[in-house]
């Protein structure tokens, strides 16, 4: 590629992540995001400035210029990456089928070998996986996702970078088990239909003292609520840390604040498409835990860990674009939403209460999702209704490229390559099928009875993880999503998951029973 030996030369991957952000100044939907794209349009300004700054920044010129930056290049420039930054090892990520992120690391000297060959492992041991007659499987790193990750981070102080992998099968097929597999499937029946889906998250968490053990509530590491600035934080800075963290590699923050709770915070990531996303959440979770750790407190994600304060959810913000245009925005709608964004939130609405074991996947889950909380309890959506599980934003109403929706049901324990295939694809589904949308909703939904929301038409959402289940089984549209081998093998984890839970003698039965 010409020009490839002075690109080879230049400083580092957050000189060109930088660089991006700084060019890139107006950051609308269709900026590219992750690390390479950044790279890729960084090059071509500087190496053909006539074509000037902004050249790169919709999503089909991404796509032309990535070609540019074949893969053979790609890799060529983490191997170069690493050798200047004297990167010690490399972690190569990928996720279970609940999301457990699973890593294994390499020496710099063993990594051109992963390039060409990817690592073997035992897929009869990763949740969902394989059979054991059907175990060698293969993960094959990703050099688009290279990033450095913070030396602060790494308990050894030692540089360290990682990648994502897709796992494949040993002849190359990808394998049906990966969730990153699953979620490609749905961007390219997207991109099928002209569609890039961009999506930006609202990511909630505790910070605790502890990850207790013996069973009792953790304890929260401040008595602050929302917004609030000053917490008695027992990790004043952690929130500080952790931004710069995510912006070192290359993941742009939006911003952060105390939410509602004692000890729980929200960090909003700037919009990236789909996979990208799913990659920097898996990446938001891992940091966030180390950066706690750092701090000598711990973060979860445990989606409702005290019972009289809210949960955890991950809001998720998601548009489409079409030829560098927001599909969702119709100057001349009441709402300002076009017929595709319409469309689109039908689709979430009419199959939230089938997927909802996917976006809401643990017993506690349902905690979560109770009668008189925010957390939504039916399929509506409104504007600006934050009781609604879709909301549409009424933030900058008339700038085309802000207009999105806002589902609100997905808790922060998701796995996210599986949540965000189930949003998608449902919406998609909306769309080809040219669902008709409800008139929003303006009541206060969570303050309603049961019997008020059902007479105005409300559908309600599974309210327990054995209801969810039920309702996923019978959906094919979720079986045709996730694919055959991921469907049967999450529904037949859960059920397991759910009886063991209801095996289980709790001390609220043992305190309100014991005496009869």
């Amino acid at each position: 590629m010409r020009g490839h030996d002075r690109l080879l030369q230049l400083a580092s991957v957050f000189y060109f992540s930088r660089c991006h952000r700084v060019n890139q100044a107006g950051r609308t939907p269709t900026t590219p995001t992750c690390t390479i794209d950044a790279l890729t349009c960084c090059f071509v300004d500087h190496f053909h400035p006539r074509r000037g700054v902004g050249a790169c920044n919709s999503p089909e010129q991404v796509r032309g210029l990535r070609k540019l930056v074949c893969m053979n290049s790609q890799q060529e420039f983490v191997l170069s990456t690493i050798e200047e930054r004297d990167i010690k090892f490399v972690r190569l990520w990928f996720t279970d089928i609940v999301g457990q992120l699973k890593s294994v690391v390499v020496a710099p000297a063993e990594l051109e070998s992963a390039f060409e060959e990817g690592i073997g492992f035992d897929g009869s041991a990763i949740e969902g996986y394989a059979r054991i007659s059907e175990a060698d499987t293969i993960a094959r790193p990703d050099p688009s996702t290279f990033q450095i990750l913070p030396k602060e981070v790494e308990t050894s102080r030692l540089q360290a970078a990682r990648m994502f992998c897709d796992v494949t099968m040993p002849d190359g097929q990808p394998s049906f088990s990966d969730p990153r597999q699953v979620l490609r499937r749905q961007v390219q029946l997207a991109a099928d239909e002209g569609f890039i889906c961009m999506i930006s998250p609202e990511i909630e968490f505790f910070l605790v003292q502890s990850l207790r053990t013996d069973g009792r509530p953790p304890v929260p590491t401040d008595n602050g609520g929302y917004f609030d600035q000053a917490t008695f934080n027992e990790a004043p800075n952690f929130r500080r840390h952790a931004m710069l963290a995510l912006e070192e590699m290359g993941i742009p923050v939006e911003f952060s604040h105390h939410e509602t709770a004692p000890g729980q915070q929200e960090i909003d990531l700037r919009h990236a498409d789909a996979l990208t996303m799913a990659d920097n959440v898996m990446t938001f979770r891992y940091l966030i835990k180390q950066v706690a750790r750092d701090q000598g407190v711990a973060a979860t994600f445990m989606p409702k860990p005290f019972a009289e304060h809210a949960g955890s959810a991950i809001h998720t913000h998601m548009s489409l674009f079409e030829g560098g245009t927001n599909a969702f925005h119709d100057p001349d709608d009441e709402f300002m939403l076009s017929r595709t964004a319409r469309q689109f939130i039908a689709g979430i609405l009419r199959h939230a209460p089938e997927f909802c074991a996917v976006t809401n996947q643990w017993v506690n889950s349902y905690k979560r999702i109770v009668y008189g909380n925010e957390a939504p309890t039916a399929a509506t959506w409104g504007m600006s209704n934050r009781s609604a599980l879709v909301r549409v934003p009424t933030y900058r109403l008339n700038k085309a490229d802000s207009r999105r929706v806002e589902i609100r049901i997905p808790d922060s324990a998701c796995n996210p390559y599986l949540a965000f295939s189930v949003l998608l694809g449902a919406g998609l589904k909306g769309i080809k099928e040219g669902y008709e949308l409800e008139d929003p909703a303006e009541d206060d939904i969570s303050s309603l009875s049961l019997r008020e929301r059902r007479a105005m038409g409300y559908k309600d959402l599974p309210s327990s993880f054995d209801h969810a289940l039920r309702l996923m089984e019978r959906s094919d549209l979720v079986a045709d999503i996730l694919g055959e081998h991921v469907f049967e093998y999450f529904l037949r984890n859960k059920w397991r998951e759910w009886r063991e839970y209801q095996a289980q003698i709790t001390p609220w039965e043992l305190r309100t029973n014991l005496d009869y």
